[in-house]
């Protein structure tokens, strides 16, 4: 997912995306400590799109606050 991508959802689903990724990122660890995941690189792909989400979320809260202190 790009940050492009990332910049047209709402808060919402910003955070039920975390959640799925968190999920995935579990069952991606399960499959690599089990020896059935095929490519490894899917679990740094999973943790960044994560670390995308937490940015833009992060981004959003600091926006809010700044727009707020200044009106």
């Amino acid at each position: 997912m790009k940050a492009t991508e990332v910049r047209e959802l709402t808060d919402i689903e910003i955070v039920q995306k975390i959640a799925d990724g968190r999920t995935e990122l579990f069952n991606l660890r399960f499959r690599l400590a089990t020896g059935q995941l095929d490519n490894p690189a899917q679990i740094n792909a999973v943790k960044k799109n994560i670390a995308r989400l937490h940015t833009e979320l992060r981004a959003r809260e600091l926006r809010a606050a700044r727009d707020a202190a200044a009106s």
